[in-house]
């Protein structure tokens, strides 16, 4: 039996999850124009833990998510998780943002294409598969009318970033799933559980987040 606590402060949600053996047993998010990542995390945290009855000394490893993302939700985020895991002496595991994102939608065939808004016609994407393999690196990228216009394939658009592409992006293979959504530490779960499973962990001492772009503020 493991418990894993997962943090995810990437984008305006700040969400928390605990999850024991894989499977989300309580979690915690609010999204704020404001962030409020600083005043809400360790509240959240705490609430959780008393929610299910769980010692910090329980917790197994902590995992937090890497970025991309704002730089400042990513800082407090990946801070606070490095403290958890050094002063309990447990692993850090990494989970990638868009990756996360991706898991919000489900799809039968064609390509998931989240995007996290970063500024003006620019954002954080990546590409993947119906079962959440990635097949194009992530980066950040400004999107106009050619953008994709060598997949044939029908792309799957989710995240806070589409919504200002809608009449950018109107050949029919775009579907733009319009709910605005954010990663979210409860599709962090089984992540994070594989990882702990394969001992897959990072350097508390020198991980950093992946902020794609020095010092970018989303706001």
């Amino acid at each position: 039996m493991s418990y894993i606590l997962n943090i995810e402060t990437a984008t305006k949600n700040c969400s928390v999850a605990l999850a024991k053996d894989g499977k989300t047993i309580v979690c915690k998010e609010l999204a704020t124009e404001n962030f409020s990542h600083a005043e809400k995390l360790h509240v959240f945290i705490e609430q959780i833990l008393v929610e299910s009855d769980v010692q910090f000394s329980e917790l197994n490893a902590i995992a937090v998510s890497q970025g991309p993302g704002s730089y400042t939700g990513l800082r407090i985020g990946v801070s606070s998780a490095k403290g958890f895991s050094y002063a309990l002496n447990i692993p850090l595991i990494a989970i990638d943002t868009l990756q996360l994102l991706a898991k919000q939608i489900q799809i039968e065939n064609g390509i998931i294409l989240p995007m996290i808004d970063a500024r003006r016609m620019e954002v954080f994407s990546a590409m993947y598969d119906s079962n959440y393999n990635q097949i194009r690196a992530t980066q950040a990228e400004i999107i106009d009318e050619s953008s994709y216009h060598e997949i044939s394939e029908i792309i799957h658009l989710v995240g806070d970033g589409i919504g200002k592409f809608t009449s950018t992006l109107t050949d029919e293979k775009f579907m733009f799933h319009n709910e605005v959504v954010y990663p979210s530490a409860k599709e962090m779960s089984a992540l994070s559980f594989e990882k702990f499973q394969n001992s897959d962990f990072v350097d508390v001492a020198y991980f950093e987040p992946f902020y794609l772009k020095d010092f970018l503020l989303i706001k």
